[in-house]
């Protein structure tokens, strides 16, 4: 998750009086749109987006710069999901990830109640639903367990960690309070084979302090765990392509870092592996392919940077020239199994899908969190 204002937050947990409109149905998207309609914008279809005019396959529009390091890749814009909520005064778009039936979901962060906070996505009709408009929370992530199925969402302002089923049914509290005595700001999520949750805790984010923590809780809630500590708002996490270690990211210092774990998800070491020259862009979410390749988002800059296990910079994924009122490419969701990716980008002009072809397939660490 990207870092946005405090106020927006102190407005989230104080707008519980707004009338809930639009629960269940409502897409949220400009004009006051309902699932089953088209949104404006380039068509998608069998693969194919019109851009400027002109049709341009989705797959040949990521390899069109070639195979050189540090290579372009054009993301293309699919459709529009927000725009900035007056009652918050933004829009931030978080945690896509796809079910097993290919369906894709994102979060608005700073959605307020009433409007959708969680939404399901048909990218192929370019329509949504919401699945969860209510409560205070403040999601900025999302991510199917494969121990139980449930859909998994870090609350930042509420410190907690809650499920519920894929309609937005049952929802829980799977986690909350302090750990070490601490209050936690859970921010991305990631499981490993046996559904043990991996977080990133960015406590000490407003404060400008390196309070912030690894945390691992056993995947039904009772053991808890501080992996790391006093690291500078970490906030992208995930396994690496074999689950031997985690990759995460620091939000105030662009950097990235790795834990090696052994069996029993315990630290073996630790090390600062990659700098990333962001400018005034910071690094945001964390996402893995089936190749081992990093794709780090950027708040403050509507990119995303690429690298290979091993820190070389492989790729920088770029919206279209002329694109404007966009800030920020939060995070990532690649097909499993495929090379299709859907990548979530905000600013002052609204909330975004856009998509690229990714350098390798899909797999649950490039998924969510």
């Amino acid at each position: 998750m990207r870092r946005f204002p405090m106020r927006p937050l102190a407005v989230l947990a104080t707008v519980g009086t707004l009338v809930l409109t639009g629960c269940g149905t409502e897409t949220g998207a400009p004009g006051g749109r309902v699932s089953g309609e088209k949104v404006s914008g380039e068509r998608v279809s069998g693969g194919q987006v019109a851009v400027d005019g002109a049709s341009v396959d989705g797959a040949s529009a990521g390899r069109a710069s070639g195979d050189r390091a540090g290579r372009t890749i054009r993301a293309q814009k699919v459709m529009q999901l927000t725009r900035t909520h007056p009652e918050t005064g933004m829009t931030l778009l978080e945690g896509p990830v796809l079910d097993e039936s290919g369906r894709l979901y994102v979060v608005d962060v700073t959605a307020p109640e009433g409007k959708p906070k969680v939404m399901r996505v048909d990218v192929r009709n370019k329509t949504f639903r919401a699945v969860s408009t209510e409560g205070r929370a403040a999601y900025t992530s999302a991510q199917f367990s494969p121990y139980d199925g449930r859909l998994y969402l870090t609350d930042f302002a509420h410190g907690e960690i809650v499920s519920m089923a894929a309609d937005g049914s049952d929802r829980r509290t799977f986690f909350s309070g302090g750990i070490d005595g601490a209050p936690m700001n859970p921010d991305d999520l990631a499981f490993d084979r046996d559904g043990h949750l991996y977080i990133s805790d960015s406590r000490g984010l407003s404060e400008g302090t390196a309070q912030g923590r690894v945390v691992r809780i056993s995947r039904d809630g009772e053991d808890v765990d501080v992996l790391a500590r006093d690291l500078a708002a970490p906030n992208g996490i995930s396994f690496d392509e074999e689950y031997q270690g985690l990759w995460f990211s620091e939000l105030t210092e662009n950097r990235i870092s790795y834990l090696r774990l052994d069996a029993r998800g315990k630290v073996t070491s630790r090390h600062t592996a990659i700098r990333v020259d962001g400018g005034i862009a910071q690094t945001d979410s964390i996402a893995v392919d089936a190749d081992g390749n990093l794709y780090q988002g950027l708040h403050g800059r509507p990119a995303m940077a690429v690298y290979s296990r091993n820190g070389e910079h492989l790729a920088t994924v770029e919206l279209p020239a002329r694109t404007t009122g966009l800030e920020s490419a939060t995070n990532v969701a690649i097909t499993p199994g495929g090379t299709k990716a859907y990548m979530t980008v905000s600013g002052p002009g609204g909330g975004f899908l856009y998509t690229f072809d990714a350098l390798a397939k899909g797999t649950r660490q490039s998924n969510g969190g």
